[in-house]
């Protein structure tokens, strides 16, 4: 199997150093620097992580977040590169299906907030192994957003979220990731009909 994960953190670690830590990302607010700090939290803090999901422990990880931000901005990106083999979300058995759709959106928050980004031409391997996110994350996001949505990629396959969908979106699996996380300013996706123009998405 290839380590689509591995190969996107690999990416994404190289474009940070390369960027530096004070250029814009699609995560809003955030810079380089906090992107970077985010993950190194997400691998490295449980404790800290789940506050992205447990609203009393959202302060708690946002202090830590920003203490490991402060630190030497190399040292961030290497633990970044390097997670640690007992990371609950990066260690062998899981790091595919944990990692691969994060770190590939993430790759891009960082790439396409940036003024000369063009699309990449992705790995059909890669692009089959976004569409197997999509399939489960995009279900989730669709049936919290209450839209009823039929979900084209083409030579991938499909699915429906809701009772007779009225509304079509259609793309190539990564840019359905980028649009079905939230980031729809920035995803090159078509859209028929009108059930996702209120539509609140993202994990």
């Amino acid at each position: 199997m290839t380590a689509y994960a591995q190969r996107e953190r690999r990416l994404l670690a190289d474009l940070l150093l390369r960027l530096g830590p004070d250029e814009p990302t699609l995560c809003e607010g955030w810079s380089t620097r906090d992107l970077a700090a985010h993950l190194v939290v997400r691998d490295r803090r449980p404790d800290a992580a789940a506050g992205a999901m447990i609203g009393p422990l959202r302060s708690h990880g946002e202090r830590v977040r920003l203490r490991t931000a402060a630190r030497p901005y190399a040292d961030v990106v290497h633990e970044v590169r390097t997670p640690p083999w007992w990371s609950p979300v990066s260690n062998r058995l899981v790091d595919e299906a944990a990692n691969t759709i994060e770190f590939f959106v993430h790759h891009e928050d960082a790439r396409r907030a940036q003024p000369d980004w063009a699309p990449r031409e992705l790995d059909p391997g890669l692009e089959a192994a976004l569409w197997r996110n999509v399939k489960l994350t995009g279900r989730l996001v669709l049936r919290r957003s209450g839209a009823a949505v039929e979900v084209r990629a083409g030579g991938y396959g499909s699915f429906t979220v809701g009772d007779n969908p009225a509304t079509t979106l259609t793309g190539p699996p990564g840019e359905l990731a980028m649009f079905l996380t939230g980031r729809r300013d920035h995803a090159r996706v078509t859209i028929e009909g009108d059930g996702l123009r209120d539509a609140r998405l993202g994990l």
